[in-house]
């Protein structure tokens, strides 16, 4: 599982599906629907959030977006949690070290070098670095939970 906390754009066709094939399992996790995956590392950072099912909806909903602007059918009614005036993403937010976008970025390189060599990018990490919209941008090293 990997919950990108890097901006959806910059994902490819298979990062993007599989982002937004793992979060909902993500969501399925963090709802009580399922007994896999429950102690995954991925999913400290939404566990430590005041809302949980919140924030991993809102982060669906930044997936979701960026679907749409690529013409794909996500099927938004699969997202649980939705502000009930508007029927998208609530304002909640989580943090991510700018040492966290950094391993972010060169993980995703290396895959998109592999997968999708017309995405990837060589050269020094963008300054900032794009992130997610759930996501807010603080000075630290790589976070506890990630696993090189």
């Amino acid at each position: 599982m990997r919950l990108w906390s890097l901006h959806p754009s910059l994902l490819d066709r298979q990062g993007l599906v599989a982002g937004w094939r793992e979060a909902l399992l993500a969501q399925a996790v963090l709802n009580g629907r399922t007994r896999g995956y429950t102690r995954h590392p991925q999913l400290q950072r939404f566990r430590e959030s005041a809302d949980p099912a919140g924030a991993v909806a809102d982060y669906l909903h930044g997936l979701y977006e960026e679907a749409v602007v690529r013409g794909y059918r996500f099927d938004a009614s699969r997202i649980s949690v939705q502000d009930t005036t508007t029927g998208t993403a609530g304002n909640r937010t989580l943090t991510v070290t700018t040492g966290q976008l950094q391993f972010e970025w060169e993980h995703l390189q290396r895959k998109l070098a592999l997968r999708s060599p017309e995405r990837h990018r060589t050269g020094p990490v963008p300054d900032p670095v794009p992130v997610h919209p759930l996501f807010r941008v603080v000075p630290g090293p790589v976070a506890d939970w990630e696993r090189p």
